[in-house]
């Protein structure tokens, strides 16, 4: 007779704290806003965005990775970023 034996499988995440990349400077000198192709600013955070004050948008960036898409941006709210003049 075939007796089945039930497995216990813990899943444990790779890393337990965030791994914040910074955005390398050769990467900002080239990275433009996608919808006024005016240059971006970057925040460590947190969150760690980059920002266009040209188009008033957020970019995100997730484990080191701009997310470049304006469906992705959100409304830049001057108070949580002022300009750094």
């Amino acid at each position: 007779m075939l007796r089945a034996r039930l497995a216990t499988v813990v899943v444990r995440p790779l890393r337990t704290t965030p791994c914040i990349m910074p955005i390398p400077p050769q990467l900002l000198e080239i990275l433009v806003c996608p919808q006024s192709n005016a240059p971006l600013e970057y925040h460590a955070g947190p969150p760690e965005v980059l920002l266009c004050r040209a188009s008033k948008l957020v970019y995100p960036i997730r484990d080191g990775i701009p997310i470049m898409l304006i469906d992705e941006a959100t409304p830049l709210n001057e108070s949580d970023y002022p300009p750094s003049d």
